[in-house]
């Protein structure tokens, strides 16, 4: 605990406090994983770095006995329900999701009652107790898919409105929505979008699927954040606008460092809640376990093993 406390006094402490994380990493027999969004230096101390449902579905093939998750609380929440047997540890309890938080159980089963023959699809970016209630959960990127392969001709989409509109879009289902959303990305409109393009008319723009319609409507190419750098790479463009937090353009950087990637200043707090000094102390301390009832693991991997499946 002394070197830790010397490292914390230092000046510029991230270069060892990275090399001691490191070492932690080694004597605990843990992994650990950094979501996209997070601050360019946790990408250091990364074993896997990607979206959410992918970094928990590394973790589940590893041996490790602890996966820390940097990222937010539903997504350690998915790495428990596919590890149960494995500590989970978010370094920050402030690292929450307001979309997630706008769905409540409670809530859904009254929505349910209404709509008794319609299945209930849950992104991945809700809380356990939702996708225990789920018939099956889907990621931006399989978000289409998973609703087509569903033999209901109804779906309750939860929580994100806008990802909901733009499955509605590509189906003829009838889809009931949810009223959430992701503040970073609803936030913004054509109008923004459009004022930055006129200083690179040539960029191509990205954008992800939480965003609202305006601004799907203008881009060239619509995915989850798993999803932008394999469409800049395979792209003969050389600029990019990036519609999504803006902490994904470090990563698209670091993934094809020979192109060029702009952005909103669009910051999800909750995400940069994260820091190398909490990384340690939930370490050493084993601060922040992830735990949940036995049933709502065993509820939600049915919901996204079903995903997986449909995938």
């Amino acid at each position: 605990m002394q070197l830790q406390q010397t490292i914390l006094e230092e000046k510029n402490p991230d270069e060892k406090l990275i090399q001691l994380i490191l070492e932690l990493k080694k004597q605990l027999n843990a992994v650990i994983l950094v979501h996209n969004y997070q601050r360019p230096e946790m990408y250091k101390i990364a074993d896997f770095i990607g979206d959410s449902l992918g970094l928990s579905e590394e973790a589940a093939k590893t041996d490790a006995d602890i996966i820390l998750f940097c990222g937010v609380k539903f997504m350690a929440e998915t790495a428990k329900i596919l590890s149960p047997k494995k500590t989970v540890l978010l370094p920050s309890l402030d690292a929450g999701c307001a979309l997630a938080d706008m769905a409540t159980l409670e809530q859904l089963k009254k929505v349910k009652e209404k709509h008794p023959d319609a299945a209930v699809v849950s992104y991945v970016n809700a809380n356990a107790d939702i996708k225990a209630e789920s018939d099956v959960c889907c990621t931006s990127m399989n978000a289409v898919k998973i609703v087509n392969s569903l033999p209901n001709k109804e779906i309750i989409f939860l929580p994100d409105k806008n990802l909901g509109r733009y499955v509605a879009s590509k189906t003829d289902k009838k889809i009931i929505l949810w009223d959430g959303y992701c503040f970073v990305h609803d936030k913004l409109n054509a109008e923004m979008l459009d004022d930055l393009k006129k200083d690179m008319p040539g960029a191509k723009i990205i954008a992800h699927p939480e965003c609202k319609t305006d601004i799907l409507q203008e881009a060239d190419h619509i995915s989850g954040t798993g999803g932008m750098a394999k469409f800049a790479n395979s792209s003969n463009a050389k600029d990019f606008i990036v519609v999504t937090e803006c902490g994904m353009t470090e990563k698209l950087k670091e993934d094809v460092p020979d192109k060029n990637f702009y952005s909103f200043c669009n910051i999800c707090p909750y995400m940069k809640y994260t820091t190398l000094p909490l990384v340690v102390s939930s370490l050493t301390q084993k601060q922040h376990e992830i735990t949940l009832p036995e049933e709502t693991i065993k509820k939600a991997r049915k919901a996204l093993d079903k995903m997986l499946e449909y995938s």
